[in-house]
């Protein structure tokens, strides 16, 4: 069983192609993915409704998270915690490089506890920073 088998078992998800090769691309690249780019990569393979499906029920049990990219583009990439169904656990940076336009997750930059008034609940946060990767840093 392959890598992306055992995600889609462990996360009680079937096994379809497009799940599969989604899955795959995510594994692969190691950069979050809009929409837009899996159909690319996948070209006419699957039609862009179930791409979007598979993103849903990706996000959905804990599998993927959504990123509001500095683009304006919503790209999605792995989930490092074990995040579930219920609540996801991505509690760090996502990079916008500006010179190969990858968006990245630095897990290893943790966010501090946000501290709201009396009355006030936390759904979601986003932190993001902009500038240039590593990789890129290294040829320029």
């Amino acid at each position: 069983m392959n890598k992306a088998q055992e995600l889609l078992k462990q996360y009680g998800l079937r096994n379809t192609s497009c799940r599969a090769e989604v899955l795959h691309l995510f594994l692969d690249k190691r950069f979050a993915l809009a929409h837009a780019d899996l159909e690319q990569l996948l070209g006419d393979r699957f039609d862009r409704v179930t791409i979007y499906r598979t993103l849903y029920a990706f996000e959905e049990k804990g599998l993927l998270h959504s990123i509001n990219d500095v683009s304006g583009a919503v790209k999605y990439a792995l989930c490092h915690e074990a995040c579930s169904q219920h609540q996801h656990f991505d509690n760090h940076i996502h990079f916008s490089c500006t010179a190969c336009g990858h968006t990245l997750c630095l897990n290893e930059v943790h966010v501090p506890e946000i501290k709201l008034p009396a009355g006030y609940k936390v759904n979601s946060l986003h932190f993001s920073a902009q500038g240039v990767c590593k990789n890129c840093e290294a040829i320029a």
